[in-house]
């Protein structure tokens, strides 16, 4: 084992907390500092949207240090997508083959869980209410407010690790480094919490196992399930226009919108104009920088250094896929932090990239697609073409959410994919044409070549992050 490093991670949310538990496994002391105070004993961050959307880079974390089925008692899994159209009729969309699904789970209930984990470790200590107010990276000191009491204290901890989420105080400090590339992006949409409360006995008024999706072009609301039998709905609406956060002022303005583009959503909301009204606009941001290392000393991870959009349901999943490939790292580190940085970041780089582009392509689908039969065919074509050539293709969807495939190899093969798939649907009016000669052969000769262009960048199953 190398040498104990006393470690501060900024951010006790659920990558800093996470983080925590593999650096404590390699035999380091821990301290985590969290702005706000401790979640488990106080109701904070009202309005905000409590659902995430967990997947296997997810479940594969969480399996490392062996949490995963503690957790899964209380996700609900959700098998596909359950679109509504404006006369409330219902279309589902599995999302993988049978037994594929990703998970609701509470994002404030798994954060409370890591916690719960960590704190027992004698190599961990959390301090709450602690707001980082400077780091200076030259000397690796922290300044910090308690925000009870006021008062100020310096840290100078050996390894600082940035956890601090989109609004980073640590990449802050090295924003203004030399060399430092950084990039943000917001969308021209904000979101805001609703909610369908449980029904009698709390039970669910929809479908219990699907994410429920309204898509409205230039608009859209999702719900997901929560184990109290309610669902967290979340509205994507545009900030300024003819229908937006701007234009709605009124509960009689919020009540006739909702009657003609969710009518169905309207008699599960009682609280409608209560939430609408009093929770807060959130903003979506993309934002991508390098390097995420400092002189060997600070390193940003998760959200901190790759905030997405939640289009794809990979924050969380990729935050915590950014755990385990740096514990893989520590397995066999030498105890040049230094080297183990800057090979982290380039390890991580370009998926965390192909993730945010993903994620913003996965808005326009959600938003404008799902609801087209003719998008909707093309995912059944897609479908069949994955069961009859299981090893030559798996869905983008897929390589995302139930695999592990790295990001970036699935945004490549998707691109690929998407290419073939336009010249196959030329050919398809209906599921059935595509046992048609001529769909059949154009299959066989662009999966052909499909597979020479494996070869410049290495089979699947080689693929290595």
């Amino acid at each position: 084992m190398t040498e104990q490093k006393n470690i501060a991670i900024m951010g006790a949310g659920l990558v800093g907390s996470l983080l925590s538990l593999y650096l404590a496994k390699h035999g380091h002391k821990v301290d985590v500092y969290e702005r706000r105070p401790d979640m488990r004993k106080t109701i904070i961050d009202g309005g905000r949207s409590i659902n995430l959307a967990l997947s296997e880079r997810g479940w594969r974390a969480l399996r490392g240090i062996g949490i995963e089925e503690e957790v899964r008692k209380v996700a609900i899994p959700m098998h596909g997508r359950m679109m509504h159209d404006e006369q409330g009729n219902l279309t589902f969309q599995p999302y993988g083959k049978e037994g594929q699904s990703i998970y609701s789970v509470s994002r404030g209930g798994l954060n409370a869980a890591l916690m719960n984990l960590s704190e027992p470790n004698e190599l961990i200590t959390y301090h709450f209410s602690q707001q980082a107010l400077d780091v200076n990276l030259r000397a690796n000191e922290v300044q910090l407010r308690n925000t009870e009491t006021e008062e100020i204290e310096t840290i100078t901890p050996d390894l600082i690790f940035g956890a601090d989420g989109a609004f980073s105080v640590v990449r802050s400090a090295m924003v203004k480094t030399e060399r430092f590339n950084y990039e943000q992006s917001y969308l021209e949409y904000g979101y805001k919490e609703l909610t369908i409360p449980a029904g009698p006995d709390n039970s669910w008024l929809l479908e219990k196992n699907a994410l429920h999706i309204w898509p409205r072009g230039n608009y859209m609301m999702i719900a997901l399930p929560n184990i109290d039998g309610s669902f967290t709905c979340t509205l994507f609406f545009p900030y300024e226009g003819e229908r937006s956060f701007a234009a709605i002022k009124t509960d009689t303005e919020l009540l006739n919108f909702f009657l003609e583009v969710f009518p169905d959503a309207v008699p599960l909301m009682p609280n409608l104009a209560e939430d609408y009204f009093s929770n807060p606009i959130g903003s979506l941001v993309t934002i991508k920088c390098f390097p995420w290392s400092h002189d060997g000393k600070s390193l940003l991870i998760g959200d901190a250094s790759h905030a997405v959009v939640p289009f794809y349901g990979q924050g969380m999943n990729a935050g915590f896929e950014d755990i385990t490939v740096l514990d893989q790292m520590l397995e066999n580190f030498d105890g040049d932090w230094t080297s183990l940085f800057k090979a982290f970041e380039r390890s991580r780089k370009p998926n965390a990239d192909a993730i945010a582009d993903l994620a913003v392509m996965n808005f326009i689908e959600m938003r404008d697609k799902v609801a087209d039969p003719r998008f909707l065919l093309r995912k059944k074509i897609e479908s069949k073409i994955s069961e009859q050539y299981p090893d030559k293709w798996v869905p983008l969807y897929s390589m995302v959410t139930f695999y592990d495939f790295p990001y970036s190899y699935a945004l490549e093969t998707g691109q690929n994919q998407d290419s073939i798939m336009k010249k196959v649907m030329k050919h398809i009016q209906s599921i059935e044409d595509y046992n048609k000669p001529e769909v059949q052969q154009l299959l066989e000769e662009q999966l052909v070549q499909k597979e020479k262009l494996k070869r410049y960048v290495g089979e699947a199953s080689e693929v290595k992050e």
